[in-house]
């Protein structure tokens, strides 16, 4: 069955980095366009990143623009999501995502697998 399985979260101060990595297993992943969201409790999980399948097109929600980087390794069957300058709203368990076609999508109805999160505290 498909797996997906998020690590690399943790507890960093504000302007600290942090390098989430999601394996994947049972699916063909170089077919998958590939996301990260996010979500606190009490709120709707949200769109923060996307890739698709060659890593030729990536998108991200305006907050993140210039500090978060989504990256794709096909051969390992990994996507990556390289956080830079965190603020404590980026407090979050942070999701990985798949969907089997060669387009972003920002409503997370449009993704087929998910993983089980992996949670990220900024603190002040």
């Amino acid at each position: 069955q498909v797996q997906l399985v998020e690590s690399g979260g943790g507890l960093v101060q504000t302007g600290g980095s942090l390098r989430l990595s999601c394996v994947s297993s049972g699916l063909t992943f170089s077919s998958y366009t590939m996301a990260w969201f996010r979500q606190v409790p009490g709120k709707e999980r949200e769109f923060v990143a996307a890739v698709r399948r060659t890593a030729t097109f990536t998108y991200y929600k305006n907050s993140v623009k210039g500090r978060f980087t989504i990256s794709r390794d096909n051969a390992n069957k990994t996507v990556f999501l390289q956080m830079s300058s965190l603020k404590p709203e980026d407090t979050a368990v942070y999701y990985c995502a798949a969907r089997n076609i060669d387009m972003i999508f920002t409503d997370l109805t449009q993704y087929d697998y998910w993983g089980q999160g992996t949670q990220v505290t900024v603190s002040s």
